[in-house]
């Protein structure tokens, strides 16, 4: 694995995501690198983001099956156009579409690890396949319709 995360790679401009943005000092930071043909990423969950009480709060695993899936999406542009990460120009994926099923309640304390598999890289959109980790158990699966981010986004 790298040691740079796909998001380290985002324009400083684009780095503020709640979820991802390296630049973002109250956000989650995720950070999500190659795993062979998979992409990886781990967090534990702090005890604020609880649901009830010894449970993950959904809106941050779909938040951690987000981020992963659009940093993953980055990643697969890149490697499509036959590409490193740090060329130009930059490639950055948003949500198009986000379907997150929970299968079990993801106990809060344990460090999570965060999957992801590219289903379909078509033109400027990227389909990927993600889940979650706990204690050796799959507790949340997911899929994202990443877009390469539309230039009226653009500051």
């Amino acid at each position: 694995m790298s040691d740079l995360a796909f998001q380290d790679y985002y324009p400083d401009d684009l780095s503020h995501c709640y979820g991802c943005g390296r630049l973002n000092e109250h956000g989650i930071q995720l950070k999500s690198r190659w795993d062979g043909e998979e992409s990886v990423a781990y967090y534990t969950p702090k005890p604020y983001h609880t649901a009830v009480p010894g449970y993950v709060y959904g809106g941050m695993l779909a938040s951690l099956i987000d981020c992963h899936g659009t940093g993953t999406a980055a990643a697969a542009g890149y490697r499509a156009e036959g590409r490193g990460m740090d060329s130009e120009p930059p490639l950055r994926y948003v949500t198009a579409a986000l379907n997150v099923s929970y299968l079990r309640p993801t106990p809060l304390g344990d460090p999570l690890e965060v999957r992801g598999r590219v289903k379909e890289v078509k033109g400027r959109k990227v389909v990927v396949e993600a889940w979650i980790i706990a204690g050796g158990e799959v507790c949340v699966r997911g899929e994202v319709v990443a877009v390469q981010l539309p230039e009226a986004m653009r500051q």
